[in-house]
């Protein structure tokens, strides 16, 4: 559908489409109350059908994958053409077939980020080394597009393209080095793939850790759906499921309730080193995704594990709850949509 047919269906309002290639800019952010918030804006996501989809309604689909909006919001949105089939509008009935394209046009609010800078240590004709401040990730994924890393530099610092050689986890912070083209990061990659580039953490962990240098041989399986990955010993047969995976702590010091430790991974595994530690018996201490056994099915609420795992016990100061923000009022900094679950508030509600 052409940007025009889309203005035409939505009245009056006026619609700015988005698409990946658009560069966050300035103007974007929003600052509050120690928050880097992201003005909503009109964005098209694209995908396929995979095969676990096909066989269900356009609506059904959309309302059992992406639980973040209630199913009234999918059906309105297929009727108005918000929700497209191969380029074309299609009954809320219509039964989905694999690889078909399917597109959403809606209004995307993301979640909202600490303030930190996004400090610039070094910058080469061919390597970016920066700070990266907790609660930021590196690069797009999820809900996130221009609260990352990838996307402040660009539009803070005017530095595109850049390329992640490594990552941090959105709640971790530390040393970011990115690559200033494609053939860099290649042999960056190489080079850790070769075993060539050493990394090292610094974490706050729960107990007295034990004063002797202690290694982590266990997978690690990382489970996508659910966003948070678990330790697998192998069984009698020398079998496990996961990854091989290997990490070797150091303890700093210890005030006899927590303790400061050096991590140091062998291996690279998605949660590797938050999973591990919870592993020892001493898990990082605001880590709630692993200091709770039990956390609230993300998949169910449409929402991140981070928040998830905010939802099922206490929370460290950067997982920011929706109630803060409903308390106040952003109306002045964005244009509302009728047909936006998340307005009028600035952050998304999942």
């Amino acid at each position: 559908m052409s940007k025009r047919k889309r203005e035409e269906q939505e009245g009056s309002m006026e619609i700015v489409w988005q698409t990946p290639a658009n560069l966050p800019e300035p103007h974007d952010y929003v600052f509050r109350n120690g928050r880097r918030h992201v003005r909503p804006y009109y964005f098209e996501f694209i995908s396929h059908v995979k095969n676990r989809w096909e066989g269900k309604t356009i609506v059904d689909l959309f309302a059992e994958e992406f639980k973040g909006r209630p199913y009234d919001y999918y059906v309105s949105a297929v009727k108005c053409g918000r929700i497209q089939v191969d380029g074309e509008i299609v009954p809320v009935s219509y039964i989905v077939k694999r690889s078909q394209k399917i597109s959403h046009f809606l209004h995307r609010h993301e979640p909202p980020v600490m303030a930190n800078d996004v400090s610039v240590l070094q910058n080469e004709s061919d390597v970016l080394t920066v700070c990266k401040p907790a609660s930021v990730p590196v690069h797009p994924c999820g809900q996130y597009r221009k609260n990352t890393i990838v996307g402040i530099l660009q539009a803070e610092h005017g530095l595109a393209p850049l390329f992640p050689i490594h990552r941090l986890d959105r709640l971790v912070s530390g040393l970011l080095i990115l690559a200033r083209n494609a053939s860099k990061a290649d042999l960056f990659r190489q080079q850790i793939e070769a075993g060539l580039v050493q990394k090292q953490y610094i974490a706050k962990v729960i107990g007295i850790f034990p004063e002797d240098e202690i290694t982590v041989d266990a997978n690690v399986d990382y489970n996508a759906r659910e966003g948070r990955s678990t330790t697998e010993v192998r069984n009698a047969n020398g079998a496990a499921k996961g990854k091989s995976a290997c990490t070797k702590f150091t303890r700093i010091s210890t005030n006899g309730t927590h303790s400061t430790v050096l991590c140091e991974p062998i291996t690279g595994r998605t949660h590797q080193i938050r999973v591990h530690l919870q592993y020892t018996g001493h898990p990082i201490a605001n880590d709630m995704l692993y200091l709770s056994e039990h956390v609230t099915d993300r998949s169910a609420g449409g929402m991140s594990a981070d928040r998830a795992a905010a939802k099922s016990g206490l929370s460290p100061d950067f997982i920011f709850h929706d109630k803060c923000l409903d308390e106040e009022n952003f109306r002045d900094d964005f244009s509302i949509d009728p047909m936006c679950t998340n307005c009028p508030n600035l952050a998304p509600k999942g």
